[in-house]
């Protein structure tokens, strides 16, 4: 006798699941608009920017006190990202960190080539003013790259650990652009520039720089000397915030308890602060940072100012909400292909920068 014909499957697994990944997603919309509502709702009540930021534990050690790592990665700029500003997102962090009264130090952690010049010095004004209000050493701890404004917001900072491999220093300004009137003529491309001021083109790659009138090559030559000036006034504000801040860091740690007083500025430092980039040991040998080592040392450290044996590492982050699940859709990429070359090229603005040179080419 034949056995009965089995009943085809009426696919109800495969409904269940989709029932739960429904569910699922709707959760995640619903809890998405609430956090979305409050963050509004914080808004119009006035309260701090800060209060969109979560605190995450990062390394959990059961310590009653807690250090916060605040991270200064990629190029330094004032461009926003997600309703946030590099420089208002590290002052709102800041600000968490002062108000808590567990945490007891701040760890600064640079991987940065530089970035602008406004940008830099907000940052380095935040540190400066966290540590005159707050009773919390700042370490910085120096990764692969900490150069130009990545050692600008560096030093404000109590103490600097940097490995023997980092490459920091670049203590310089730069200001890119080229020239490109000379293809412009290769295609028959001729501009068309009417102005209200002899130098409002000021810095235009358009000029035939081999065919200046008499009055057109003075007024080049008198812009090269306005940017160099300019120039110059930024870079000895770059030296005035080296000297400064290492010799504010000098004065704070002539109080640490465990007789630990940092490395001060060599006699020579100021014919280093030429552009050049200087490796870990090269600016440990000449004060520029204060120890050498890695990132567990730049942890001890923070721990050993603030006078505590062990203490969790914690960060402030975004949460996520609707706008970045949004974001997430919204997005194309159809139309743009990105080539790893194990670094992000930066987007740069027009101004004045801080920057490692190599990054501009």
């Amino acid at each position: 006798m034949a056995p009965p014909a089995r009943k085809p499957k009426s696919g109800r697994g495969w409904m269940v699941a989709a029932i739960v990944l429904g569910f699922l997603l709707l959760l995640s919309v619903l809890t998405s608009f609430v956090g979305s509502f409050f963050e509004i709702l914080a808004s119009a009540e006035g309260i701090g920017g800060e209060a969109r930021l979560q605190e995450t534990t990062i390394e959990n050690n059961h310590a009653a006190d807690k250090i916060a790592v605040i991270p200064v990665e990629g190029i330094i700029s004032s461009g926003f990202g997600q309703g946030y500003s590099m420089v208002e997102l590290i002052e709102d962090q800041l600000k968490l960190a002062g108000k808590d009264d567990r945490v007891k130090a701040v760890l600064l952690k640079v991987n940065s080539p530089g970035g602008e010049v406004l940008a830099s010095d907000d940052i380095y004004n935040a540190l400066l003013k966290f540590q005159n209000e707050h009773n919390k050493p700042v370490v910085a701890s120096m990764g692969a790259l900490a150069a130009s404004g990545g050692y600008y917001v560096s030093a404000p900072c109590q103490w600097i650990v940097a490995n023997e491999l980092t490459i920091t220093g670049s203590i310089g300004v730069i200001m890119h652009g080229y020239n490109y009137r000379g293809l412009m003529n290769k295609v028959g491309l001729r501009p068309m520039v009417f102005k209200s001021g002899r130098f409002k083109d000021m810095l235009s790659g358009e000029k035939d720089l081999e065919k200046l009138t008499p009055a057109e090559k003075a007024d080049v030559e008198e812009e090269e000397a306005m940017i160099t000036k300019m120039i110059t006034e930024t870079f000895e504000k770059f030296k005035k915030v080296v000297a400064e801040g290492r010799k504010l860091a000098s004065n704070r740690n002539q109080l640490n308890k465990d007789g630990s007083t940092g490395r001060p500025l060599s006699d020579k430092w100021t014919s280093l602060a030429d552009g050049r980039i200087l490796s870990g040991k090269e600016a440990y040998e000449h004060g520029f940072v204060d120890e050498l080592g890695n990132w567990r040392k730049a942890v001890k450290r923070a721990e050993t100012l603030a006078g505590i044996e062990k203490a969790d590492l914690i960060t402030y982050q975004m949460p996520f909400n609707l706008g970045n699940l949004l974001g997430i859709f919204g997005k194309s990429e159809t139309k743009s292909i990105k080539v790893d070359l194990g670094f992000d090229v930066p987007k740069l603005n027009a101004g004045l920068y801080y920057l490692a040179p190599s990054f501009l080419r």
